[in-house]
This record gives C-alpha cells, sequence and structure tokens, in this order.
C-alpha cells in the first residue's frame, strides 16, 4: 500500500476522450489524485461536483479522478455534470491496484471487490504527500483545500 513519502507509481490510462496520461503529469504541480466506486452514483456525485465546484480553492493544484469504469461512462458523466477536470478509466484496476484502492468489500452479505473511496495529495516531485482513506464524500473537496492552504 503506497504511503506518504512514497513517489506515485507509473500509470498508462486513458481519460474520457481517449487521451493516454502517465504519471508524467504529475511532474511540476501539485496533483490531487482521487479514486472513486463508480460514475453517476450518488456519492461519487457528491464528490466530483465538489471538487468541480472548489476549484479556485485548490491553490493552483490539478485534480483528476480514476475509477474503473469506462472512457465512455466517463465522458457521459462528465456531460452530465459539467466537470472541469478529467476522469482516468483503470478499467482493469491496475492502477486502483498498485495504490492499494482496489479492496474487498461487502454490500447485503455479499463480497465483492472494488474501488475503497481514496485521495492522494502528489507534491511536485511526484511523491505522496498526503492520503484520506475510506473518503465520505460530503465535504472531501474541503479538506484538501484546507491541506493545500
Amino acid at each position: 500500500m503506497i504511503q506518504i513519502g512514497d513517489t506515485f507509481p507509473p500509470f498508462s490510462l486513458p481519460d474520457q476522450d481517449g487521451h493516454i496520461f502517465t504519471e508524467a503529469v504529475l511532474k511540476g504541480v501539485k496533483t490531487v489524485i482521487y479514486f472513486y466506486p463508480k460514475d453517476d452514483t450518488p456519492g461519487c456525485t457528491v464528490e466530483a461536483c465538489d471538487f468541480r465546484d472548489i476549484g479556485a480553492e485548490l491553490a493552483g493544484a490539478k485534480v483528476i479522478g480514476v475509477s474503473p469504469d469506462s472512457a465512455k461512462s466517463h465522458q457521459k458523466f462528465i456531460g452530465k455534470f459539467g466537470l472541469n477536470f478529467p476522469l482516468l478509466a483503470d478499467t482493469d484496476h491496475t492502477l486502483c491496484e498498485a495504490v492499494g484502492v482496489w479492496v474487498e468489500k461487502s454490500m447485503y452479505g455479499k463480497a465483492y471487490m472494488g474501488v475503497e473511496r481514496t485521495t492522494f495529495l502528489i507534491d511536485e516531485n511526484g511523491a505522496v504527500a498526503k492520503v484520506w482513506r475510506k473518503v465520505k464524500p460530503e465535504g472531501h473537496a474541503k479538506d484538501v483545500a484546507s491541506a493545500l492552504a
């Protein structure tokens, strides 16, 4: 599991438009990378819209969302809610596994694998500066903005 001070792992994932993002996008600017379970679900929508709305308070940090949904699903989600940051499609959950957010979950007594809502603040050198695990969507973007202030 990735910890504070670790270098964020290498990755190569498409965004909603098919453009490939790699860890190179993390160099030179603080970046908020948040992992969420599923596009257009209640908690994920609250979190995404809060990051959309709080942009100016993020002190110039870049925001990137990551989930196992497809680029097409991300495109619809962005269009529906006017999101102003990229969403990366980790359909085979390679990056989710690399950072330790692909975990066993349980709902209605059934176990399944899924994303544990987690946010990483990456510094200008590509190192993890802060980690929020088991995030509650409401108010989370404000917590992240406070850490950047």
